[in-house]
């Protein structure tokens, strides 16, 4: 699992790579900025949702600002 899978590692702000409903089969990253935490479990096998500052919504798959605080 990755770190994605766990919400209490993702903040607003941050920086990761999702992947879109759309491009799950793809598996096709998008990079982007978090904006809103949609996910309210604490973990998800999939990653966690999020919708990223330019509106697009995701699953975690990378966190790209590890050192962010």
């Amino acid at each position: 699992m990755n770190d994605g899978c766990f919400r209490k590692n993702i903040k607003v702000d941050q920086l990761v790579n999702i992947v879109q409903k759309h491009h799950q089969r793809t598996g096709e990253l998008t990079e982007g900025i978090v904006s809103r935490i949609l996910t309210k479990s604490p973990q998800h096998p999939h990653g966690i949702k999020v919708q990223l500052t330019t509106g697009e919504v995701g699953r975690v798959q990378e966190i790209i600002d590890e050192d962010f605080d």
